[in-house]
């Protein structure tokens, strides 16, 4: 009988194998921006936490934000973002507007659903 497990041990490794490559391609070319960006716990300054996941969760400045995101290529493209609705004088929220964003080494440049930029980004972990 060691030719049947032999045959289903040969099975797995070779799924794994195919699925490790999978994993691998999906992202080839591409940068990490899974991270904090900003300063998204700090009050009247906006940030952005990417994780593994492809949820984002941080602040406009004034308002938490809780949203998704993925790559196509070197561009993020963000969910619509959910988010409180506070009113906070004085306080630019650009970033409630983000649709997609660029990453050219440690500074995120964000676009709105035009394709224009609308605010910047240093990577901060």
């Amino acid at each position: 009988m060691p030719k049947p497990i032999t045959l289903l041990a040969f099975a797995a490794v070779a799924l794994a194998l195919g699925l490790a490559g999978c994993a691998a391609g999906a992202g080839a070319g591409s940068a990490d921006v899974t991270g904090t960006w900003g300063t998204p716990d700090a009050t009247g300054t906006p940030g952005l936490e990417l994780k593994d996941d492809e949820s984002v969760t941080g602040t406009d400045g004034c308002n938490r934000l809780v949203g998704t995101w993925s790559m196509n290529g070197d561009t993020i493209e963000f969910g619509t973002f959910a988010s409180t609705l506070m009113a906070c004088e004085g306080v630019d929220t650009w970033l409630n507007g983000a649709s997609t964003a660029t990453v050219d080494g440690s500074t995120m440049t964000i676009q709105d659903d035009g394709g224009d930029e609308i605010g910047t980004l240093q990577r901060t972990n």
